[in-house]
């Protein structure tokens, strides 16, 4: 904080002021450990400020913004919107431009405060901490609709945070349908993963669908709403949102993990029903085959937003074995090692297929027997016990496909052993 009030000291003899603005406000104001902070730089140009900070490096391509000792600082400035899409801009930068202008700019309320850094004075001219307090979340300003990215941070915040979103901004962010397909898919990713890393991510889509909006990047998950599914089973209703819990559930469960590792389940557990929006109406409410259906649909959604490949494979996997993992406990030994040495050779693997089947079986039925989706436990022991090294020395086999059945076999006989009372 020292160095940072240095920094302003020399803005302000130099006749500046220097802010603390957007989500670094935003989150102190919440009590959230603050990660990136950004400035605002009032009332001096950008050749004051490389006089004042000849160390800053400008990495501005339109407008200027300099990274110095860690941080951001920008020169306030105005937006001007000059065609379609999210990038068609032109800035208008000098010294006469206040921060309550440059706040203006900014997407939503709560992203608009500005605190002086010399004297702790917050400015806040959107009620943006009252909308805080009120857990909603409201367009800064008409500029709003400049940006159609807004539609996806928007939905992107309120999963984030839990918050709702006003009905003036939904109807500001409909109004940007036709402009949603100008964005590029690695920005619509890039808001689609910070969603899937939220507590609830099912906001996100809910906010989505509430704006009118969900079938434009999320076609796969539209289609599943008002698809009917077995009341016994889904008391939950339709299967859009048996999704939701079983997105939110594995949320939960996944909370602990690494990032990477969230990612794969998480989105797994989103794709996992997919097919179930393919099935003819007059199958409802069942829904034969829609595993397997629900491979192009799980594919589609991948390169329409380019997932990693990582993604693509656990997501496939859920998709064509989620129903298998239901009911390995009703398996014959051979279709219950087939089904540990399929899954235990992709990257969602044993243990996130296991997740997947729970969110699966008990999102909306509490009452499941949990005890039942134990394949993990069994693959990981028999894998480690019946391996290539045991058969090799067993049999004398060097490699080859009969060195593959016999490991199977071998595994099978294993199973039917140690665990088939049991199951």
């Amino acid at each position: 904080m020292d160095d940072i009030k240095i920094i302003a000291n020399k803005i302000k003899n130099a006749g500046g002021r220097l802010y603390l603005v957007g989500g670094a406000v935003r989150d102190e104001l919440m009590g959230i450990t603050k990660h990136d902070e950004d400035y605002c730089v009032t009332r001096i140009d950008s050749n004051d400020f490389e006089k004042l900070f000849p160390n800053a490096v400008s990495r501005g391509k339109f407008f200027p913004v300099y990274d110095l000792d860690g941080k951001e600082f920008a020169m306030a400035r105005k937006d001007i919107k000059t065609g379609i899409g999210h990038k068609n801009f032109v800035f208008e930068v000098n010294k006469n431009i206040s921060i309550e202008e440059d706040l203006e700019r900014r997407d939503i309320t709560i992203n608009s405060i500005a605190k002086d850094v010399l004297d702790n004075t917050i400015i806040d001219p959107f009620n943006g901490i009252k909308d805080l307090e009120s857990k909603i979340i409201r367009a800064t300003s008409s500029h709003f609709v400049e940006d159609p990215l807004r539609v996806y941070r928007v939905a992107r915040f309120a999963s984030i945070f839990g918050f709702d979103v006003d009905s003036t901004t939904l109807n500001m962010m409909n109004s940007l349908r036709n402009e949603l397909n100008s964005l590029s898919p690695e920005r619509v990713f890039i808001e689609f993963r910070k969603a899937l890393l939220s507590s609830k991510p099912s906001i996100f889509f809910n906010i989505l669908r509430k704006c009118n909006l969900l079938d434009v990047h999320f076609k796969e998950i539209y289609d599943l709403i008002n698809v009917e599914q077995p009341v016994k089973y889904h008391p939950e209703g339709d299967a859009y949102n048996h999704t939701m819990l079983v997105l939110d559930m594995s949320a939960d469960l996944t909370a602990n993990f690494e990032e990477f590792r969230k990612l794969q389940i998480r989105f797994s557990a989103l794709v996992h029903d997919l097919g179930k929006g393919l099935t003819p109406k007059s199958m409802y409410p069942h829904h034969y085959g829609h595993e397997i259906n629900g491979l192009k649909l799980v594919k589609s959604l991948c390169n329409s937003l380019k997932v990693p490949e990582s993604w693509k494979k656990c997501g496939e996997t859920a998709c064509k074995f989620h129903m298998k993992g239901g009911i390995f406990a009703k398996m014959r030994p051979s279709k219950q090692i087939d089904f540990i040495e399929q899954i235990n050779k992709t990257p969602l693997g044993l243990d996130g297929m296991k997740i997947v089947v729970i969110c699966d079986k008990t999102s909306s039925n509490k009452n499941y027997n949990i005890s039942e989706i134990n394949f993990d436990i069994i693959g990981e022991k028999c894998l480690n016990i019946i391996n290539g090294d045991y058969i090799k020395e067993k049999y004398g086999l060097s490699s080859g496909l009969e060195l593959k059945k016999k490991l199977h076999d071998e595994r099978v006989s294993w199973l039917v052993k140690e665990y088939k009372k049991a199951l």
